[in-house]
């Protein structure tokens, strides 16, 4: 009886051992989310400075700033099969590392270095931008739209912060755009640190989800898998997300220009950018409890995109009320991206279709989503005005709105098994 008891107390030690508490796992979520956004929101506070010092034109700005979404466009779909043969959670972990050293590397100098480091930096967050939706969908199938508010807030709050500091910092080091963009190297770090330890338990649960997987076998057969790229919900959830991505880079990578060209001081230009971010992490808090449990969001989708089309026309028609309407805009933006990640797990059934319709609507989506600061920077250099910038983005909008129409409906990309 004995001997029977120690024979199988190890393994089950073993595995209470390997276990990571829930805690620890929202953490590094929360962490890496925490490092999705500041190497991007960072440099549009000092985009003037960057291109006084390496000669770089606005189109050639806009150009830079629209890389790391052209990255997010070509690796997104690769992720789902890269983490299919890597695990999830060893390629976030990489991901963390590789965005660390990209970001040091666009900071040195030499034109070459700015180019290949902000390259890393999509490829990276490119792959934590697909994955995390998956592994929220997977850890945290009740509660899909409480935690994707939870790590986008936090996300939103870091790109806030990045924004709010980006100058001041630059002034403090007077090493000009380099520091400001190469602090950000270090939560990085810390991120893929914290998200070693959630791995420890990473191995126990592989297993007992390969013996579930095995024991449901006898009921793969009946679910009829047709390609994501086929479903109309994908691709309406996919325009819902490149619109929404299109307007709030656009955003951060123009906003403080559009602000100094109507006479704001550069750093309080960026801290208008840090605004329109703070307002988003509110909102984005918020909008979940509007959502509720509902899997219909047509309503919320509509109602949260029109602010953005409101700001707009505000900032076109009464501009002394900038800080108003930056806030308008926060509330839209901050609200709609929640929206739009939330949308990828409510309308998919299993973590591997999560993962292919992120992949998907990340792609295309991004690919549309860098059109925004490409096109705003060649509106700008060739009229020599803003307003066609601000137009865009209106119309960007309220294209949003009527997207989320059909993107909101209580519709799946896949069929429901059995069903033919």
């Amino acid at each position: 009886m004995t001997v029977s008891s120690t024979s199988t107390t190890p393994h089950t030690t073993g595995e209470n051992r390997s276990a990571v508490h829930p805690a620890v796992k929202l953490l590094a979520v929360l962490l890496v989310a925490g490092c999705l956004r500041p190497p991007l929101t960072s440099v549009g506070p000092v985009l003037d400075l960057l291109g006084a010092d390496t000669g770089l034109g606005t189109a050639a700005l806009g150009t830079l700033g629209a890389l790391p979404l052209l990255a997010f466009a070509v690796l997104s779909p690769l992720a789902h099969g890269t983490s299919s043969r890597f695990g999830a959670e060893r390629v976030v972990l990489w991901a963390m590392v590789a965005l660390a050293a990209g970001i040091a590397v666009r900071s040195l100098p030499g034109n070459a270095w700015l180019w290949a480091g902000t390259a890393v930096v999509g490829a990276s967050i490119a792959l934590g931008n697909v994955l995390v939706p998956s592994i929220v969908k997977r850890d945290h199938p009740g509660a899909i739209s409480r935690v994707t508010g939870l790590y986008t807030s936090v996300m939103t709050g870091f790109a806030a912060l990045a924004s709010g500091v980006a100058v001041p910092i630059a002034a403090a080091t007077g090493s000009g755009w380099r520091w400001s963009l190469a602090v950000w190297a270090g939560p990085a770090l810390l991120a893929a640190g914290v998200w070693a330890l959630r791995m420890r338990g990473t191995r126990s649960r592989t297993a007992s989800a390969g013996t579930a997987a095995g024991m449901a076998a006898p009921a793969v057969p009946a679910i009829r898998e047709t390609s994501v790229w086929r479903s109309p919900v994908a691709w309406q959830v996919t325009f819902f997300l490149g619109l929404q991505s299109a307007t709030f880079y656009l955003l951060i990578n123009w906003l403080p220009a559009i602000q100094t060209a109507r006479g704001v001081p550069a750093s309080a230009a960026g801290w208008h950018l840090f605004l329109f971010q703070a307002v988003g992490i509110v909102s984005g808090l918020t909008v979940t409890v509007i959502m509720g449990a509902r899997a219909d969001q047509r309503a919320t989708g509509v109602l949260m995109s029109t602010p953005m089309v409101a700001a707009m026309a505000g900032m076109l028609w009464a501009p002394g009320w900038s800080p108003v309407w930056v806030v308008l805009a926060g509330i839209s933006s901050g609200s709609t991206i929640v929206i739009a990640l939330a949308l990828i797990g409510l309308r998919t059934r299993t973590f591997a279709q999560t993962a292919k319709l992120s992949g998907m609507a990340q792609s295309v989506g991004y690919l549309l989503a860098a059109a925004g600061p490409i096109a705003a920077g060649r509106l700008s250099g060739g009229t020599g005005s803003w307003t066609p910038v601000i137009v865009l983005t209106a119309g960007l909008a309220l294209a949003q709105a009527c997207v989320a129409l059909w993107a909101g409906r209580d519709r799946y990309t896949h069929p429901e098994p059995g069903t033919t």
